[in-house]
């Protein structure tokens, strides 16, 4: 049981990383503000740094690890590219970011509640994702 909500766990923030990588090289083109594009910079290399500790511990239980769900991806970049074709801005760039923070959130305290039985190295990184996640939401909250 530990290992199996291990790996279900690691699998969710794998999948949450990828998410999150994938809507900051979205919007970084787009974004004009420096110190707002510095701050998605820190976050995304965060978030490679935690996913390179995932992949270790992926490899260690022989897994893949996961790919975002599809059509939450593809429902994500929708909304990105409309909202910015109505307003490109950088309010409107800190506006989807927050919204994405918040999903993800939302979803890995989810998943820590689900996999009670996960070990505490793969409780400790999702709760970092979180608190990244938190963070960048916040710092960017001058950008609305």
């Amino acid at each position: 049981m530990i290992q199996e909500d291990t790996v279900k766990l690691l699998r969710e923030c794998d999948s949450g990383i990828k998410m999150g990588v994938a809507s900051i090289d979205e919007v970084e083109s787009y974004v004009r503000n420096k110190e707002f594009l510095d701050l998605l910079s820190v976050c995304k290399h965060e978030h490679d740094k935690l996913k390179e500790e995932i992949q270790v511990l992926l490899d260690k239980y022989q897994d893949e690890g996961k790919d975002p769900n599809p059509m939450a991806k593809s429902m994500s970049w929708i909304k990105t590219n409309v909202m910015l074709v109505i307003n490109e801005s950088d309010e409107t760039i800190a506006d989807l970011m927050t919204d994405g923070c918040n999903m993800g959130v939302k979803s890995l305290n989810k998943y820590l509640n689900k996999y009670k039985a996960a070990d505490e190295v793969s409780k400790d990184i999702t709760k970092r994702l979180i608190n990244l996640e938190e963070k960048l939401a916040i710092d960017i909250r001058k950008f609305l």
